[in-house]
């Protein structure tokens, strides 16, 4: 018994003498980081005070302070950044939907601003702004070393005052400038237009308005055609689609889907984490679908078009989209500004993160460039291609009727109208043409 005691009490003591050699060093490491974190705040209060006091013209404590405040958040990534009072309030315009400006979403690479994706029917989409281009100069000055909210800054004036950037794009050797007259952009979320049997939805951005325009665009095309019976299919459009909000994404995903995760988010913390499901009904009955992308959809774009393609709901057309694949929270702070944080990454049905990936559409189809029409080139100068009609004597066709020949008349236009839009829009038509023979092989069938 005695043995036993000791045998215990030695071993209460190994156990004192392990927790004390591992708690220790443990305890005296956390004391070192808060050292550590103190020692640099002191260095930072340090050198805020010697530029006040030596540096060569005076400086305002509070800019000094902000362009702290916002040099920490944005060596983070390029989507982390401090929003002044001015700029959190333009930012909760622009997500109504009106806001003055260029037309551009914009990210930083290498130093540069590059543009995400023009906005349609904006003073940059009319002046042939393209996702991807890179703008190195703003009315003359450079735009290097500048933060992105410095760089947009500059590029904000009068509405109606104009603005020379310098553009660099892949493909063309030398920068060219481009004049842009300032405008107030007014977003429309959804337009929408019937081709042949089509519903053509063209997605803008992800506001507010996102979801009702989309489900009152798509109804009344619906009604347009003459009910639901007479629609081969959908084509939402998200090209150039910069994102927005993530709850209109989910909504619009939604409206398709009628069951399944649509993404889920993950945070640095496992509680943080969120999935987000369809619930029962779909606006469009399971007609055929076509999703249509390219470089400049972005954020919300993707996560739409990333879940459509899992659950097998539409077929991906287009180009690889841009690959962002984080989530930022906006948190109001105290002085009417905010801190725009990424603080989740988000994840298809599949589990795949499209950060720094995309999407990559099932059909590549890439868009031929924009080739300007000269005064020279005219009708006349397409050879024309000629058939037995054309031919002196031909025999008529005697065995249509006036009905028969009045739709092929018909069938004539259509096909004008498509090879129309296959030069206005190639991947457009590529996407209605698609739905047009699927419907063909379900009719027959």
């Amino acid at each position: 018994m005695k043995k036993f005691v000791m045998a215990a009490l030695g071993g209460t003591l190994a156990g004192a003498v392990l927790t004390t050699q591992v708690a220790g060093p443990l305890i005296a490491q956390q004391a070192d980081k808060q050292s550590s974190v103190y020692e640099q705040l002191d260095l930072f209060g340090d050198i805020f005070e010697r530029i006040r006091a030596q540096y060569v013209e005076e400086v305002e404590s509070a800019e000094l302070i902000e362009a702290a405040i916002n040099g920490m958040l944005t060596s983070l990534d390029p989507h982390s950044s401090y929003l002044p009072p001015k700029d959190f309030d333009d930012m909760q315009v622009q997500t109504r939907g009106e806001f003055g400006g260029l037309g551009i979403e914009v990210t930083q690479e290498e130093g540069f601003v590059k543009v995400v994706s023009p906005i349609d029917d904006t003073p940059a989409d009319e002046a042939g702004i393209e996702a991807g281009d890179f703008i190195t100069h703003v009315d003359g000055e450079s735009v290097l070393g500048l933060t992105l909210d410095g760089a947009v800054e500059l590029m904000r004036g009068p509405v109606g005052s104009e603005i020379v950037i310098t553009v660099v794009r892949s493909g063309i050797d030398e920068p060219f400038d481009v004049t842009i007259t300032r405008d107030t952009i007014k977003l429309t979320a959804v337009r929408s237009r019937v081709e042949g049997e089509t519903v053509v939805l063209r997605v803008t951005t992800f506001n507010d308005q996102t979801y009702p325009n989309l489900k009152q665009k798509l109804e009344e095309s619906i009604e347009e055609l003459g009910g639901m019976d007479n629609v081969n299919g959908i084509v939402l459009d998200l090209r150039n689609n910069p994102g927005g909000l993530l709850t209109q994404a989910i909504k619009v995903s939604d409206a398709f889907l009628n069951a399944g995760e649509i993404v889920s988010t993950r945070g640095r913390n496992p509680q943080d984490s969120d999935r987000y499901n369809a619930v029962d009904g779909d606006l469009s009955d399971g007609k055929p679908m076509v999703v249509l992308i390219n470089g400049g959809s972005a954020s919300a774009s993707e996560i739409v078009a990333g879940a459509l393609q899992d659950h097998r709901r539409a077929i991906v057309v287009g180009t690889k989209s841009f690959g962002k694949g984080s989530v930022q929270t906006v948190m109001p702070l105290r002085g009417n500004g905010a801190m725009r944080l990424t603080t989740a990454r988000y994840y298809t049905p599949s589990g795949r993160s499209i950060q720094a990936l995309g999407v990559s559409p099932d059909i590549v189809v890439p868009q031929p460039p924009r080739v300007p029409v000269t005064e020279e080139e005219t009708d006349a100068d397409t050879p024309r291609t000629r058939s037995e009609a054309d031919l002196r004597g031909s025999l008529s066709n005697d065995s249509m009727t006036d009905d028969e020949r009045k739709q092929a008349e018909e069938e004539q236009a259509k096909a004008a109208e498509a090879a129309k839009l296959r030069e206005e829009d190639y991947q457009l038509a590529y996407a209605v043409d698609l739905l047009k023979g699927l419907s063909a092989l379900e009719t027959s069938d």
